[in-house]
Formats: C-alpha cells, sequence, structure tokens
C-alpha cells in the first residue's frame, strides 16, 4: 500500500490542494498495478480509485507529532508521501513534495509561527526522504542551494492542467488575478495596472491578509474569495488577461490554466513563471505592469494561440507517469 497525505483536501489551500485531487485521480489510472491510499479530514473528497482513510485532527502540529504517526504505524505502508513534512518519528519509506520555498526566502504570507515550523520540518523531510519532488526546476535549485540535497534525489514533476481548461466565449472586460491575497504576489500592482487600462479587477483567491483585502476593494477590484473550478474556468473564458505580478512563486499554476483558455498573462520576471509561460508570457520590465498589460491587449490573438499551445504541454497524467515511476524506484530499493 502506498499511504498519501491528502489532509489539504477540503483546506481551500488552492495551488497545493489541486495537485494533491488531481494526483490522486490519475494515479490508479497510471499505474493500476498499484494500491494508494488517501489519509484526509474530508474522505468524501478523494477520487474513485483511492482508498480514503478519515484522520481528524485538532490542530496540524498535533496531527503530524501523534495521530498521523500512530496511524502509520497502524497501517504499516508500503511507502507513503508526504507534503512539505513527515510525521514525528515515521521511519518507513518515504517520499516528499516541496512546492516552493517561499517561507526561506520571501515571507510574505506567513505568520512568524509559520516560518518557524516550516524552517524546522521542511529540511529534516527532504534529507531523510527516499526521494524529494519538485513542482519546477526553480525550486530544483532552491532545494539544491538552501539544503545542498542531491541532484539525484530530486525528481521534477511539474504541475498540470486540469482538461477542463480550454478556451470558450467570454465578455474579456475586466483583469483577473488568481491567488491567495497577501504580499508576496503583489495584488495592488495588479490593481493599478487594471485601473491605467480601464478595467476592474477580479480577484480570485482566499483572503490571507485582511489588510491588504481591505485596501483592494477600497481600490475597487471584485473579490471573489475561493471559487469552485467551474467558477474559476468562467473567470478565465471571461477576462481580457490575467495579471500575476508575484514576487516568488513555485510554480504559478493560474498562469498555466489561463493559457489553456486563450487568456494572455502578464507576469513578473519570477523564474517559475517564466519557466511555466515562456514565449507566451508577457513579462513587466521594472515593474511597469500597465504597459506590460497594453501590449497583451493589443497583442490578444497571438498571445492566446501561444498560451493554448503552451499549456498543452502540462498534464496531470505526464506529473503522475513521473510521480509513480519514483514510487516503484523507491519500492525496489
Amino acid at each position: 500500500m502506498i499511504v498519501i497525505d491528502a489532509d489539504v483536501l477540503g483546506r481551500g489551500r488552492t495551488g497545493d490542494e489541486t495537485y494533491l485531487l488531481n494526483l490522486l485521480r490519475e494515479l490508479p489510472v497510471i499505474a493500476p498495478d498499484l494500491r494508494f491510499a488517501a489519509v484526509t479530514r474530508h474522505p468524501e473528497l478523494v477520487p474513485v480509485g483511492v482508498e480514503a482513510i478519515e484522520l481528524a485532527a485538532s490542530s496540524q502540529e498535533q496531527r503530524m507529532a501523534w495521530s498521523f504517526p500512530r496511524l502509520l504505524r497502524r497501517l504499516k505502508p508500503d511507502l507513503a508521501h508526504f507534503q512539505y513534512a513527515l510525521p514525528l518519528g515515521y521511519r518507513g519509506r518515504s517520499v516528499v513534495t516541496v512546492h516552493d520555498l517561499s517561507f526561506e526566502t520571501d515571507v510574505g504570507g506567513m505568520s512568524r509561527f509559520e516560518r518557524i515550523v516550516f524552517r524546522a520540518v521542511v529540511p529534516r523531510a527532504v534529507k531523510r526522504a527516499n526521494a524529494v519532488f519538485v513542482v519546477s526546476e526553480r525550486t530544483k535549485r532552491d532545494v539544491i542551494s538552501h539544503y545542498g540535497t542531491a541532484e539525484s534525489r530530486l525528481v521534477v514533476t511539474p504541475n498540470g492542467v486540469d482538461p477542463r481548461y480550454t478556451p470558450g466565449l467570454g465578455s474579456h472586460d475586466y483583469v483577473l488575478f488568481v491567488g491567495a491575497i497577501h504580499s508576496r504576489k503583489e495584488p495592488l500592482a495588479a490593481l493599478a495596472a487594471a485601473r491605467d487600462v480601464g478595467l476592474p479587477l477580479v480577484v480570485a483567491g482566499p483572503a490571507r491578509d485582511e489588510a491588504l483585502a481591505s485596501a483592494l476593494r477600497a481600490g475597487g477590484a471584485d473579490l471573489r474569495g475561493y471559487v469552485t473550478p467551474d467558477e474559476l474556468l468562467g473567470l478565465y473564458r471571461g477576462a481580457a488577461a490575467l495579471v500575476l505580478p508575484s514576487r516568488f512563486e513555485g510554480f504559478g499554476l493560474p498562469v498555466a490554466e489561463a493559457m489553456a483558455c486563450g487568456t494572455p498573462v502578464v507576469l513578473s520576471s519570477e523564474p517559475a513563471l517564466r519557466e511555466v509561460a515562456g514565449e507566451a508570457g508577457v513579462y513587466a520590465v521594472d515593474g511597469d505592469y500597465s504597459a506590460a498589460l497594453r501590449q497583451a491587449l493589443s497583442e490578444r490573438a497571438e498571445r492566446s494561440a501561444l498560451g493554448v499551445a503552451r499549456a498543452a504541454q502540462f498534464t496531470w497524467a505526464e506529473t503522475a507517469r513521473k510521480t509513480a515511476a519514483t514510487y516503484r524506484e523507491v519500492l525496489a530499493q
């Protein structure tokens, strides 16, 4: 049995949750010879083909220190797959996914306590796991730089795009920002660019920083909060462009999803975003997102075609294939 920590399901963790949900959907199809179980607070969200194991928790700290290790001792999995951290005392075969190291270099959006916890548990998990999944070459470089991890232990498994995200009809009368609202993602820069071109800004994502959310509302932004995949599809299709001025990303899933819908993307020069968008993206020079947005709008047809072609390179089936291949390598050790 391969046990997968799926505690992020149902918790509005945006990219991390999307990664886990799609991985769980694809693994039974890609690797029918393997048996999968997902440990979660929300067993109803576990896809068909994966055994759901419910594990309640009063806190994440209590869960990783006590209840999850106890469950693993009972289950005795052949392999366990975790996100960022290994449960206390776990000694079995393991792999861990590290989405980004923003907590090491850019602390916007995290509390002091969260930073302390991540800086303690992630290096330990990276050191002890049999293999480490990273979602981009950018995160791979960061893990090597910060933790001295051997390149041979790192497996790049880029995120994919749900097949539902395809081009469709839309009004194209607003600018879209997708992601959690916190300072690292610079949503006020997106608002300023939208206002400069005379369009409203729609924000899809949970408010991690209430003061910043209030500033966005005061500036006229339409904050939708956490939205369902179907709602997000409509927002992508209706947007004139996606603007993501983020200072730091591990991958930038909204960029791939927006491109799949034929929506131009305006981005910072953050390495992970360049890695995802390639030549389809329009990158702000010296932080001038207004000029970049005007360019994207004037080149909409060209950028749309480039984006659709680029997004087709990212599939969850391929993510699952690489993941399952690593599972088999670790099981053979």
